[in-house]
């Protein structure tokens, strides 16, 4: 996630920039980043840095420029800030890779994987992409399928699958599409029956639904594991 500007030399006003747009989108390097200089003076840069670069013709637009905004041999001077960014290179090309390909992964790199994409999902449900942010989290539990090795392996393959299936419960209410955010906490409290976030979310489920004797068998359950929490207490006098 990148704010930046272009200016050529001796102009005041950028001949490019995203620096009034609302929401910015994340924007990948080698795809929606191809400038050369760009790409790599990014690369230097960490979260929140704010940097000025001055690109030769060969880092920028070459020989033949673009008209008709840039001239041909121009040098060129970008002002960049690096408000996030995200590591999916790993996931991307994991990915790529045929099912029976995946298969043969470590599980470490299928759960480095996994935990790739749930991050991705969060920093799309932060920005209120909740559609985008539900299939970052479907794309990391579809290879959490996979069969341990041991019961070590199995801890930590449901370790990964409960947090991935607790955002796709919340999303899917954020969607207002309560009977998948139920499915989806179900599925969770198969790995945990004493979850509370899967318990609440469950709940909050079925009030959505109006399936009201459900919805306070889970809130209730969910209170006897936290009595003083505020958003179950809250959402039970919802549903009184």
């Amino acid at each position: 996630a990148v704010k930046y500007s272009g200016y050529l030399e001796h102009c005041d006003e950028p001949f490019c920039t995203n620096c009034y747009n609302k929401s910015l989108r994340l924007m990948k390097l080698g795809k929606d980043i191809t400038l050369l200089g760009l790409e790599i003076g990014l690369l230097t840069m960490k979260k929140g840095e704010v940097a000025r670069f001055v690109f030769t013709p060969d880092y920028a637009y070459g020989q033949q420029g673009c008209p008709p905004l840039i001239p041909p041999n121009a040098t060129v001077m970008f002002e960049v800030e690096v408000l996030d960014f995200l590591d999916s290179d790993e996931s991307d090309a994991f990915f790529e890779l045929t099912a029976e390909q995946q298969d043969t992964f470590p599980l470490q790199k299928v759960l480095k994987v996994a935990d790739t994409e749930r991050e991705f999902g969060n920093y799309l449900y932060r920005k209120q992409q909740f559609e985008g942010a539900k299939e970052r989290y479907k794309r990391a539990f579809s290879i959490l399928g996979r069969s341990p090795s041991s019961e070590a392996e199995q801890c930590q393959i449901d370790t990964s699958k409960l947090l991935v299936l607790l955002n796709l419960s919340l999303t899917y209410l954020k969607l207002e599409r309560p009977a998948q955010a139920l499915a989806y906490g179900e599925k969770a409290l198969e790995i945990d029956q004493k979850n509370t976030k899967a318990l609440f979310r469950c709940g909050q489920a079925c009030l959505c639904m109006t399936e009201y004797e459900k919805a306070r068998d889970f809130l209730v359950r969910a209170q006897h594991i936290q009595p003083f929490n505020h958003d179950i207490n809250n959402e039970l006098k919802k549903l009184a």
